[in-house]
This record gives structure tokens, C-alpha cells and sequence, in this order.
């Protein structure tokens, strides 16, 4: 079951329509007293909200990292297209082959 519920978690957050109504329903049920294991019991009330909270924070993370890694790859696409538009321009980034040998 936790595996349903998690996958079903990380499907809903990585799709924009909905992505912003999860964010706000967890951060709701965070701080809500209404809980499915009521906070006033030690240990076995925290475990839900840690649930929330790391899937939250999780799915957050992964989603910042990519849209970083996609406006870099945009960045360097934008400086290789400004490059080759300027006639005899050479760019004076250098590419380094290393042959990669395995110790045993």
C-alpha cells in the first residue's frame, strides 16, 4: 500500500495542473490538528505528517533540480547559437579526453 500511495504522490506533484493543489493540501494537512493518527500520540501521530513532509520536501527538490538543469542547458544553447552567429569568433572553451582506466 505505501508503495501505491507514494507513487500516486510523486505522479500528482510532477504534473502541473495539479502540482500547486498538492503543495497547498500538504502544507494544509501539516499544520491541520486533523490528522489520520491524531499528534497527541507520541511517535505514532508523528508519523504521517513525517510522511507528507518527506514527500513534499523530496518531490520539491527533484522538481527545482530539473527545471535548473533545463534553464542551464538553455543557458548553454543560447551561448553556442550567440557564438556561431558571429563570423570567425572561437570559443576558448577546451575539451579534454581522458581515457579512463579501471584498477584492480
Amino acid at each position: 500500500m505505501k508503495d501505491s500511495i507514494t507513487g500516486w504522490y510523486r505522479n500528482v506533484i510532477r504534473n502541473p495542473k495539479y502540482r500547486w493543489w498538492i503543495i497547498a493540501g500538504s502544507l494544509i494537512y501539516l499544520i491541520s490538528p486533523i490528522d489520520i493518527s491524531p499528534d497527541f500520540i507520541p511517535i505514532v501521530g508523528w508519523i504521517d505528517d513525517g510522511l507528507i513532509a518527506t514527500l513534499l520536501v523530496a518531490e520539491l527538490s527533484t522538481w527545482a533540480l530539473e527545471r535548473l538543469k533545463v534553464k542551464g542547458r538553455k543557458a548553454e544553447d543560447a551561448v553556442q547559437t550567440a557564438d556561431a552567429a558571429v563570423p570567425g569568433y572561437k570559443s576558448e572553451t577546451k575539451t579534454v579526453d581522458v581515457n579512463a582506466v579501471s584498477a584492480e
